[in-house]
């Protein structure tokens, strides 16, 4: 059975429907001929060099990333430009890009928030932020753990099941206060903060948090917070992204993830002032 990659998109588009996308965002088919077929796809939570170099060294036909290559509008992609280049070496070797962001983010079941609430074990997760008249979908997700842990217990839960990254996983708060209901987004979802107070969450779990922000949280009662690696928080949509494509074509194509860990921190030195000069 041949699968042409038009089939491929309509499947994803099905999963991760457009009109969930935010009006600034950029998804969909970046290059790639609709009518030429795929045999191997590639998931990756960024379109960088070095995933393009295993979709080259690996025959995929289509790299799926959740991050855009491109989020403002461009009018050229030139082989000397860092982007563009991508564009070409993927065009050369015959690979399509398809991307799926705000509407994997907002998508029900198999969405960016769904995978990051499973991948901690939270039961009965709702979206924090519904989308309108589309049941399930919306931004963030809260819900329970199976059993109460301190925050300290929590962040090395989130340490143990998300992908190892030089910043790990940091609280703000007591590390002995006791949490059970937990919000999520994957990403950077700071400005959910009122929303995951309204929802009577005892954390917020999610990346990119800022100082102020986390600062003043920490003064009114609310939730604690949990930060971590944008990369780490977006990662477990992978493999559940890849297994939902497989599962929609029935097996005709080969559905894969990228091994390549494109959080761009690569160490973290903890930091201690010395003893003062005598």
């Amino acid at each position: 059975m041949t699968v042409r990659l038009a089939q491929v998109i309509d499947a994803l588009q099905a999963r991760y429907d457009p009109a969930l996308a935010e009006p600034w965002d950029a998804v969909g088919l970046v290059c790639g001929d609709p009518d030429e077929p795929v045999g191997r796809v590639l998931f990756a939570v960024d379109p960088t060099a070095a995933v393009v170099d295993e979709v080259v060294a690996t025959g995929a036909d289509l790299l799926v990333t959740h991050h855009p290559l491109f989020l403002t509008p461009v009018h050229g992609v030139p082989a000397d430009d860092p982007k563009g280049r991508l564009v070409h070496r993927l065009v050369r070797a015959g690979a399509g890009l398809f991307v799926a962001h705000t509407n994997a983010d907002r998508a029900p079941d198999t969405g960016v928030n769904a995978a990051l609430a499973d991948v901690l074990g939270l039961t009965a997760a709702v979206p924090l932020d519904p989308s309108p008249g589309r049941p399930g979908a919306g931004l963030g997700r809260v819900g329970e753990l199976p059993e109460e842990l301190s925050l300290a217990e929590f962040a090395e839960l989130v340490a143990r099941v998300l992908p190892a990254t030089a910043s790990g996983a940091r609280i703000a708060g007591d590390p002995g206060r006791r949490v059970r209901r937990v919000a999520v987004c994957g990403g950077s979802g700071g400005s959910l903060l009122p929303a995951a107070a309204a929802a009577g969450a005892d954390v917020l779990l999610t990346s990119d948090l800022k100082h102020h922000p986390a600062s003043d949280a920490l003064e009114v009662d609310g939730p604690a917070l949990c930060d971590v690696a944008h990369f780490a928080s977006e990662w477990p949509w992978l493999p559940v992204a890849a297994a939902a494509l497989r599962e929609d074509l029935g097996g005709a194509v080969e559905v894969t993830v990228s091994e390549r860990r494109t959080d761009p921190w690569s160490l973290s030195v903890a930091q201690g002032r010395g003893e003062p000069d005598e």
